[in-house]
């Protein structure tokens, strides 16, 4: 591999390291066991592999595929492919292995392993997602793209990875926990591609307001769970 194309290799590593290490941190109290942790990052790998299938399987329906496209000749069609299709794909492709093998681990006992499981889910699919554009950037753009990818699938992912985690851990039905919060996390990831999509520059103010909003609530319920958890470590001595 040639040197350029290596040092390329380091915004797609080094943000996935760095935010790995943050969540394992954010869950110290009870941390999850790394090698499940490491199987969470591989299901999303294998989520960005479902992703690209199921977009290709829009080709034959007569949906149009290339986003960029539509961006340039139809306003209206974008909005409705970034909800219908983008949102619902990505969140659905990453979704699918929490719900049918994550919640099931042993060790997913407290509501905060929703959050930290969802993420290294959306830390995987963010990795082969900035490998994929690494050919189309620059080494500015490429190191853009290295930190802001990983934060917007993890904020996404967060959003059902809350509600069905608390709904595993508190013994309640899964499937309107995760209905709903498929629902709201597809919604507004599609909204967030409308505007990067339709105008990169005017629009991103507005999508990366989105992407904070989404992180500051996340930050005060991390904060909140790990509270919880730390009082009921203290309880159980």
């Amino acid at each position: 591999m040639p040197m350029q194309q290596s040092l390329l290799i380091i915004p797609v590593v080094l943000p996935i390291i760095f935010w790995a290490v943050y969540h394992y941190y954010k869950d110290h109290h009870l941390p999850e066991p790394v090698s499940h942790l490491a199987l969470a990052f591989g299901f999303g790998l294998l989520a960005a592999g479902v992703s690209q299938s199921l977009y290709i399987a829009l080709e034959p329906l007569g949906l149009r595929y290339d986003a960029g496209y539509l961006a340039d000749t139809n306003t209206a069609g974008l909005l409705a492919y970034s909800l219908l299709a983008i949102g619902p794909i990505e969140e659905l492709s990453k979704l699918l292995f929490f719900v049918l093998i994550v919640i099931r681990f042993d060790d997913f006992d407290e509501p905060l392993d929703g959050i930290i499981y969802a993420s290294f889910i959306g830390l995987g699919y963010a990795a082969i997602e900035n490998w994929q554009y690494l050919q189309y950037l620059t080494p500015l753009e490429a190191v853009a793209r290295g930190f802001a990818s990983p934060v917007v699938h993890i904020v996404f992912a967060s959003i059902w990875g809350r509600w069905i985690g608390r709904a595993v851990v508190e013994g309640k039905p899964v499937l309107p926990a995760t209905l709903v919060s498929f629902a709201l996390a597809a919604s507004l990831h599609g909204v967030y591609d409308f505007m990067v999509l339709l105008q990169p520059y005017s629009a991103l103010p507005g999508a990366a307001a989105l992407i904070v909003f989404i992180w500051v609530w996340r930050l005060m319920l991390l904060h909140r769970l790990q509270s919880e958890a730390a009082r009921d470590q203290a309880a159980k001595k």
